[in-house]
């Protein structure tokens, strides 16, 4: 299926299994419309699926290094496929559980539409551990449904990082920023 993000029309393939396979679910999109992107600099695309945030950012900025991780095997097929159809030739592609395969790096921005039915010990995993793989000045970028407690993940990263802004909110979704001080 096509879709435009960031201005640039895009062909993603999918498949059963994959999060939100028909399509840009409206989380992901008002993430991908609203984030601030980097001319250049290093992007973690965390729980990348099928790839559809780490390559709009790609293209959107080619100056960008945009890494992109996920645990599923049948995801990063696709996004490997998704990256070579939409000619994103500046991204790498791994298999990795969280920041498992990411041992030493540190990027510019950290972006992801977690996966809370995963569960709240695993988001929080990765949300408060994505100070650990962000450069000084760094920032993490989410967005969750309201439904699903934006709140309270609010409070959580209030507390893992000092203080959390909201970016942007719309079609019962909230996307939040955090900053690693310098």
């Amino acid at each position: 299926w096509k879709t435009t993000l960031r201005g640039k029309e895009l062909v993603f393939i999918t498949d059963a299994g994959v999060f939100s396979a028909e399509g840009v679910d409206r989380g992901t999109r008002l993430l991908i419309e609203t984030v601030e992107l980097p001319q250049e600099g290093d992007v973690l695309d965390l729980g990348c699926g099928y790839g559809v945030l780490g390559i709009a950012c790609a293209v959107s900025e080619p100056g960008l290094r945009v890494v992109m991780v996920d645990i599923n095997q049948r995801a990063l097929e696709l996004a490997r496929q998704n990256a070579r159809l939409n000619g994103a030739a500046n991204t790498e592609i791994l298999e990795s559980d969280g920041y498992q395969a990411l041992k030493g790096r540190r990027f510019d921005l950290i972006l992801t539409n977690p996966p809370f039915r995963q569960g709240k010990e695993l988001v929080s995993a990765w949300l408060k551990d994505g100070r650990n793989y962000l450069k000084p000045g760094g920032r993490l970028v989410m967005v969750v449904r309201t439904q699903q407690g934006a709140h309270s993940w609010r409070r959580r990263l209030e507390e893992w990082y000092g203080h959390c802004e909201e970016l942007e909110k719309g079609g019962g979704y909230r996307v939040f920023q955090v900053r690693v001080e310098g």
